[in-house]
Order: C-alpha cells, then sequence, then structure tokens
C-alpha cells in the first residue's frame, strides 16, 4: 500500500473551516499533503494510490467521547484492540475510554496501561478517562491532577452518579485548577431502584419497574447548579429526557461551562421498542418516550446539546441472553454509529449532514482539546480522516468487529456507511474492511510518561 494516498472527486465536508465543497485530497504518510480542485492532480504518479471517491463524502474523523473498552478486567467483552478496530471500522479517529474497568482507571499506572494498549493497537487514538472518585465509590476524590499531568482530559465515574453535591463541587473545583472536565452520569440512584426501562405507559404494560424521566433530570440541574458554584466545566453524559434539554439550555443562555452529549439510540429508539423484552434494548439511562427524542434531537439541531457519543457498552451473549431483569444494561455503537444517527437524524430532515459531522467528530475534538483531529482538512494537518458514503444501504449482521454483538440494531436497515478511514495517514480501513495486516504504530508523542513512582 503506497505512503501517498489520492482521495479523488470526494465531496469534502469540514466544519472546523467551513468547507463544502468537491476536491482532491492528497494524503502523504501522516499528513494531508494537498487539498485542490477536483481534477487537479497528476494521476500518473507512480507512487500515488487513487481512491475514487465521487458521491462520496470525506470528513475529520469522528471522535468519541464516551466508549467503554473494558480493558483492564473485562477482556471478555471487549479489549482495547478489539474495541479500536471497531472504532476505526465506524470511522472514529479517536476515542475516550471510560474509567469503569478493573482495576478501575483511577490511578495514572492504569492509565498508563491503557495508554500502552492503544499504541500497540494502532487502530485510533485513545484517551483515557479518569475517574473522579476512588474506586468508583463516590466519596474520596482521585488524584486528578496526577492524572491530568499524565494527560487525561476528563474524569467521570461513568456508570454510577456521584451521589453527593459536595463531592460535585469539589471535583469541578479540583478540574478548574487543573484545566479539565468533569462527566456526569445523571442517576438519583433513589428514584432508580429495581428500575428495567423508562417508567410510563409501556412499563406498567409490559410489568417492568420504570426509572422516571426525573431521576435524571434532578441530577442535571444539580450538577449545572454546581458549575455555577465553582466556574468549573461540567459535561453531561448520554441525555434522555426533554426536560434535561430544557435545563442545559438554559444553562447555556447563562454562559455556564455546560456542554452535552446524546447517543445514537436515544436518537433513534423509544420505550416502545422493548415490546418483546429484547435485552439489547435495555440500556442505562432506558430509551424514553417519543416526546423525548424528538426533544433531543431538538436539542441536538439547535446546539444545545453539543455531541453524539455512542456509549459503546460492549457485553458477553451470555451477559445480554438472560432474564430481562438480570440482563446488564448498555449496547455496542461505534460500527453502527454513523448509519443509525444519518438514518435517524439526516434522511428525515431533522439535521444537515454539516452538523451531523460537527457533532461526531469537530464538536467532541475541540471540546477534549485534542491536537489533530476534529479538522482542518488543509495541507500540513494530520491526516485522520473519514470517507463515507451517504446513500449506501447495509443491513447490520454479525459479526462485528467488536467481541460483542449487543444491538439494538441488528437486522435493521441504516443508510450511510463508512467506506475508508484514515488514521494519522494510514488506511486502517478500505472499502467498509479494517485492514488487520497493517503495522502496529507507537504514538510516543500523545502523552508523557508517568515517572517510576506512579507506575
Amino acid at each position: 500500500m503506497s505512503d501517498r494516498v489520492l482521495l479523488r472527486g470526494g465531496r469534502v465536508i469540514d466544519p472546523a473551516s467551513g468547507t463544502d465543497e468537491v476536491v482532491d485530497v492528497v494524503v502523504a504518510g501522516s499528513l494531508i499533503e494537498s487539498v485542490g480542485a477536483a481534477g487537479s492532480v497528476d494521476l500518473a504518479q507512480p507512487d500515488l494510490e487513487v481512491r475514487e471517491c465521487e458521491g462520496l463524502i470525506v470528513a475529520p474523523g469522528f471522535v468519541d467521547m464516551h466508549t467503554h473498552l473494558r480493558e483492564p478486567g473485562g477482556e471478555d467483552r471487549e479489549d482495547v484492540r478489539s474495541g479500536t478496530r471497531a472504532a476505526a471500522v465506524g470511522g472514529f479517529t479517536a476515542v475516550t475510554a471510560m474509567a469503569n474497568t478493573n482495576p478501575v482507571a483511577d490511578n495514572a499506572a492504569v492509565v498508563a496501561e491503557v495508554v500502552a494498549l492503544a499504541e500497540e493497537a494502532g487502530w485510533c487514538d485513545v484517551s483515557p478517562v479518569g475517574a473522579i472518585t476512588k474506586g468508583l465509590q463516590g466519596r474520596e476524590l482521585t488524584e486528578m491532577g496526577e492524572m491530568a499531568a499524565f494527560g487525561v482530559r476528563m474524569f467521570s465515574d461513568d456508570g454510577k452518579c456521584v451521589p453527593e453535591a459536595r463531592t460535585v463541587r469539589m471535583a469541578l473545583e479540583y478540574a478548574k485548577t487543573f484545566g479539565v472536565i468533569v462527566a456526569e452520569h445523571c442517576e438519583d440512584a433513589s428514584l432508580t431502584q429495581g428500575w428495567q426501562m423508562h417508567e410510563g405507559a409501556t412499563s406498567a404494560r409490559l410489568g417492568l419497574g420504570g426509572a422516571p424521566r426525573e431521576s435524571e433530570e434532578v441530577i442535571v440541574a444539580r450538577d449545572i447548579l454546581m458549575a455555577r458554584l465553582t466556574g468549573g466545566r461540567l459535561h453531561l453524559c448520554h441525555l434522555s429526557s426533554a426536560g434535561s434539554v430544557e435545563l442545559v439550555r438554559r444553562a447555556k443562555a447563562e454562559g455556564l461551562h455546560v456542554t452535552a452529549e446524546v447517543t445514537p439510540h436515544h436518537l433513534a429508539l423509544i420505550d416502545e421498542d422493548l415490546k418483546d423484552y429484547d435485552t439489547n434494548f435495555k440500556v442505562n439511562p432506558p430509551m424514553r418516550a417519543e416526546q423525548d427524542r424528538l426533544a433531543l434531537i431538538e436539542g441536538l439541531a439547535d446546539g444545545t446539546i453539543d455531541v453524539i457519543a455512542t456509549d459503546h457498552a460492549p457485553h458477553a451473549v451470555q451477559e445480554k441472553e438472560r432474564e430481562f431483569d438480570l440482563a446488564p444494561p448498555g449496547m455496542t455503537g461505534l460500527e453502527t454509529a454513523l448509519g443509525v444517527a444519518y438514518t435517524a437524524l439526516v434522511e428525515p430532515g431533522h439535521l444537515t449532514v454539516t452538523r451531523l459531522i460537527e457533532a461526531l467528530s469537530t464538536t467532541p475534538a475541540r471540546i477534549l482539546g485534542l491536537r489533530g483531529q476534529g479538522g482542518p482538512i488543509r495541507a500540513g494537518e494530520v491526516a485522520n480522516l473519514v470517507v463515507f458514503d451517504p446513500k449506501a444501504e447495509w443491513v447490520v449482521a454479525t459479526p462485528f468487529a467488536s467481541k460483542s454483538r449487543n444491538s439494538a440494531f441488528l437486522g435493521r436497515t441504516l443508510r450511510g456507511r463508512v467506506v475508508h478511514t484514515l488514521y494519522r495517514g494510514r488506511s486502517v480501513v478500505v472499502d467498509g474492511q479494517a485492514d488487520d495486516e497493517m503495522p502496529m504504530t507507537r504514538r510516543q508523542d500523545q502523552m508523557p510518561r508517568p515517572d517510576a513512582k506512579t507506575r
């Protein structure tokens, strides 16, 4: 495979520079060599590999702010290599690895292990998330400064909500000191005991315990107040309710440092989709009512919600193939993210394709401060790119690149599919297939190494 690749005649959509035009993009080594008028590149160059991109969209590689890679400790469900391979197939050139591993990523040593595994795998950048509290126990803060010095940009106890406002306040104050983000899983556990799905008419009809939308909204409101009090940067994970959207809208109008994400499945599915008791539809937070789904779409369209994040949560087959009340919540999402979002948002006219790319790439890269991600697509920049076909229809089916297959979209027809993914100039996905023969990569410049004491 050549070190120089021409993406010929694709529609380049780059929110970072405001570009939306049909051009030729030449990639050489790890960088973009040139961006020029379509047909301007000499095809006779002997070292040039040509990829015809007419009718395809070329965009900055996607960036996922919410990925569970499971390693260390959950390698039966996913590991860093399989998870980042799945990310590349889905068009992602960077992901954040959530901290609820075993052991928990609550210190620099675990963070270093995840970084090393990602470097060895070489499919995409991995930015580890540090835990807010030690052991995710919600009490004692972690050594955030130590992890921030190592390059951690975001802290979260995701999977669990920080139970006390005082702890959130202290975390936001420390985060402000180090210029990092506190990301919250918004769930008041006192309102969700015994929950299986959203509390409403459907849960009553199915005989399943419900979690009211207020269980999310009360924490969203609490943490926004703490962000106002401290001036810290707060990111709200996987919003699911109309009330949460309105609370964030008011916070932004006030000028608070608050950002928010929504998953593709919360944009596409509702509580009524659980009618067949399929455990693949069981997620946390649960899919809610149609009115909530529409409010999430509106919030994403008007910028109240900043980011589409997958909350990729792989589980082993035997974990999901159990009674509904015993099955863990969560679904895979990296490989279906584009198709689900394009089908649910762009096809019906809720979102422009530019806004979709902004929410999947440019904005999460900006929030996290990731160099070389999210664009712009111009000469001299790192070649982290995705090429996708907006017209391609495909049926979601196994096998996945992920180790797990717990997707609610199995058997569904989606529109919009990744064709090529270029990570630091290397074609890690070609014609929709992961290049398993690619050489390993080492990214020595991504993060500083901890000293011997933190090992």
